[in-house]
């Protein structure tokens, strides 16, 4: 498996669970982070000495494009995974995901959306929808906690494509009507320190990069997002599974999945409601237990 994500192999993470259980279905998975912490030569000697049955890449860019590569010395099946919008890409990455997609032998997406998006590019070979799995019960396990001033936990990487400088402008308006709100931004990336400046003198909270989200969940009233665009979303599902609600665009599944969803020019209007009325978040979206999900996972490698 080629990933981007560092936090596969970090005890602790969402990612490493989702590890475990894949491991626990195969008799080999071998992982490497490229760039961040493998090289591409690591990969290909690996590759080459272990003669693996698939190679499976996080996304049809860079990596697929060196998945597909190793997977043609050897002659290996590769798989590649689409996590996210394909509509959304820049014209770069849209060619590359055409040139990846099209040599695949199989392709894994999280939802229907991307599915036709994935077989609009010219895709021929099996598409297979797969939620990412989250642990629904131990979100639905989180005691609320009890306090007295009204909190907005946004939550996701500090880049553009999130929105994060959006969600502090929609949070200033709030703070008209709701003078004792306070923001906590759970995150990181390239645009901190633009929203600490924008944030300067603004009751806002920034808390890092944490690998697991449930006891800020347990501590607030409401969750923003505002993303341009999600292919699936599963912090907004994790939200839900613990009672919190969610406001957020039309994007991903936050519609199937139960969230407050409006244009963004209502944001503000909605988040005042869901802060005055306490409404609690409720998950509508059906996912697979751990033994469906790793079941459907292992099917979608061919």
């Amino acid at each position: 498996m080629i990933s981007g994500d560092k936090n596969i192999l970090s005890e602790g993470s969402e990612a490493y669970a989702r590890l475990q259980l894949q491991k626990s279905s195969v008799e080999q998975l071998d992982v490497f982070v490229w760039p961040q912490v493998h090289s591409c030569r690591e990969i290909s000697l690996a590759a080459k000495r272990n003669k693996y049955d698939v190679i499976t890449a996080q996304d049809p860019f860079w990596r697929g494009l060196l998945a597909w590569r190793i997977a043609r010395s050897t002659g290996t099946k590769l798989n590649v995974q689409v996590h996210t919008d394909l509509s959304a890409q820049s014209f770069m990455r849209h060619i590359l995901a055409q040139i990846v997609l099209r040599h695949a032998d199989s392709v894994r997406v999280v939802s229907e959306e991307i599915k036709q998006q994935a077989l609009r590019i010219g895709v021929c070979a099996p598409v297979h929808v797969l939620p990412v799995f989250v642990d629904i019960e131990s979100y639905k396990n989180i005691i609320r906690q009890p306090h007295s001033d009204k909190k907005i936990l946004w939550l996701g990487r500090f880049e553009g494509e999130k929105d994060p400088i959006g969600g502090i402008s929609v949070f200033t308006e709030v703070l008209t009507e709701i003078p004792d709100v306070k923001l906590l931004m759970l995150g990181s990336g390239s645009l901190e320190h633009s929203l600490r400046t924008k944030a300067e003198k603004l009751p806002v909270e920034f808390l890092g990069w944490r690998l697991d989200p449930k006891p800020y969940l347990a501590m607030v009233d409401v969750v923003l997002c505002t993303s341009r665009h999600e292919s699936f979303g599963a912090s907004i599902v994790e939200a839900l599974a613990a009672g919190v609600p969610v406001v957020a665009p039309d994007v991903g599944i936050v519609k199937e999945a139960g969230a407050i969803v409006v244009p963004r020019e209502k944001m503000k209007s909605a988040l005042i409601e869901v802060l005055r009325s306490g409404v609690r978040g409720e998950l509508k979206l059906k996912l697979l237990n751990s033994h469906e999900w790793v079941q459907h996972w292992k099917e979608s490698l061919v």
